[in-house]
């Protein structure tokens, strides 16, 4: 089993930039993909990007080529999401999940564990 904890969230003004961290415990890492998914008020959860722990493989979302960064940090057991220029269409509580495979674009109905999730509003 795999233990996620979103940090990072918080309240920031249109135009500003946040890390968001995902601390993961209880299981090696190598063989799965860590992903970040948001939902936004009213709307379904959607996926933003992924990393393969082993490979550093990554895929982003169409919304998230151009602000997003998604990396890891092996000392720390941890996946982060840059996240510069924000705007409103970003306030959304911002999930990690974890699944074991290979596939960085994988439906977010495969992913197994997921962690409570980090707010981030966005003031205009």
């Amino acid at each position: 089993q795999v233990q996620l904890v979103e940090s990072g969230g918080g309240l920031v003004q249109a135009g500003g930039s946040l890390r968001l961290s995902c601390a993961a415990s209880g299981s090696s890492l190598s063989g799965y993909v860590l992903g970040w998914f948001r939902q936004a008020p009213g709307k379904e959860r959607e996926f933003v990007a992924a990393i393969k722990w082993a490979d550093r493989r990554i895929g982003y979302a169409d919304l998230a080529k151009r602000r997003f960064t998604i990396s890891k940090d092996d000392a720390e057991n941890t996946v982060h999401l840059q996240i510069v220029n924000l705007n409103s269409e970003d306030t959304a509580v911002y999930y990690c999940a974890a699944r074991l495979g290979d596939s960085v674009f994988a439906a977010m109905s495969l992913y197994d564990y997921w962690g409570r999730g980090t707010q981030v509003t966005v003031s205009s």
